[in-house]
Parts: C-alpha cells; structure tokens; sequence
C-alpha cells in the first residue's frame, strides 16, 4: 500500500469516527491507529522498540 492511499484511509476513518463518536471517540481512534502503526513497523523488523525504548529513558541518544 503507498503512502498516500494509507494516509487517505487513515483520514476516512478519523472522520468517520469523529462524524459517529464525537471529538473523544475521534482521539481514541486516532491513538489505537498511532499504537497500531508503532506495533505494526515492529513486526515488521523497520522499528527497534528497546531502542526507541532506551532513547526515552535517556539511557541513549536517538542520532
């Protein structure tokens, strides 16, 4: 999927939910999409999560 048809989508379905849910319901779906795509470049190898982890606690720098 590119970029812009992923985007595209993600806007159609923050409108949706902020269209049925109202402004609560608009952020809550906005967090499980960003947790959903930190989970999902994951799974897929692209994101160290210790990593980005560490960076956090300061425990590293993120350069």
């Amino acid at each position: 999927m590119s970029p812009l048809a992923a985007a595209t989508a993600a806007g159609a379905v923050l409108a949706l939910a902020a269209l049925a849910f109202g402004f609560w319901g608009f952020l809550l779906t906005a967090l499980f999409m960003g947790i959903g795509a930190v989970l999902g470049r994951a799974a897929e190898g692209r994101l160290d999560l210790g990593a980005v982890l560490d960076a956090l606690r300061g425990r590293r720098s993120s350069s």
